[in-house]
């Protein structure tokens, strides 16, 4: 953590504390910042150092979102399909990120709910401290992630690294997350190369067609367009898509 996130951290909780006097001055509430009188009569400021590093893991969350679940291989997949369709920017991105966010929730549902249920529940009913819920926390991700890893992609990072970690063994984060990620852009990649041979079939074809007819003037993207189109709907593509990308992870 930075020095400019600590003080821009600082800067955050003593402006939410001054705007906020009465609900810090509640003693049925988590106090931000505590003010106390010092003996030589000025006052003394007390951060609570826990709440600090949890807003500026915040910062962190887009990036785990993306980097230890399913949703990169979701919205590389989608993007390629989107290319070789050839419909620009339809979807749009903003469309394609919705969809990644919420097939990324409904794989990663039961990784979520044995999180819940072995470390957030517990740490919510003071039953285990933070330190312990971190760590019970990063089981069923960790598993998760092991089950979608490669093992010479393991093994680079490992070598790279100076670790002796193994599929079967325990894996330092440090190492799991980067071979995750490379793991999950070798699959989307190949996922989206099965997609694109239709396409590409199409396009070779009305190619070859109007070549043939000797109209070379006119571009076979107009002419194949409708074609992928009608395909992609008689195929019911979206439902194919959708449920090849769910099954897509081992479990």
């Amino acid at each position: 953590m930075s020095r400019v996130s600590i003080k821009l951290g600082v800067v955050l909780l003593t402006a939410l504390a001054g705007f906020s006097a009465p609900a810090v001055a509640d003693p049925g509430l988590l106090p931000l910042v505590s003010v106390s009188s010092n003996p030589a009569g000025g006052q003394t400021y007390t951060l609570s150092l826990q709440i600090l590093l949890v807003m500026t893991a915040l910062t962190l969350l887009p990036a785990l979102l993306m980097l230890t679940t399913s949703f990169t291989r979701f919205v590389i997949v989608l993007a390629l399909l989107r290319q070789a369709m050839g419909t620009a920017q339809t979807p749009s991105n903003q469309v394609l990120l919705g969809i990644s966010l919420f097939l990324t929730l409904f794989v990663m549902g039961p990784v979520f709910d044995q999180i819940y249920e072995q470390s957030v529940a517990p740490y919510m009913a003071e039953q285990i401290e933070a330190g312990e819920a971190f760590e019970r926390g990063q089981i069923p991700l960790r598993e998760f992630m092991l089950r979608q890893t490669r093992e010479n992609d393991l093994s680079l990072f490992a070598e790279m690294a100076g670790e002796s970690a193994t599929i079967a063994g325990p894996v330092p984060l440090r190492v799991l997350i980067p071979a995750f990620v490379t793991s999950e852009l070798k699959t989307a990649f190949q996922i989206g190369f099965v997609m694109f041979i239709p396409f590409l079939i199409i396009d070779l074809v009305v190619a070859s067609v109007l070549m043939s007819m000797g109209m070379m003037m006119l571009s076979p993207v107009i002419i194949s367009f409708p074609f992928k189109l009608m395909l992609f709907v008689l195929a019911d593509g979206w439902n194919l898509v959708m449920g090849m990308l769910a099954n897509s992870f081992v479990t």
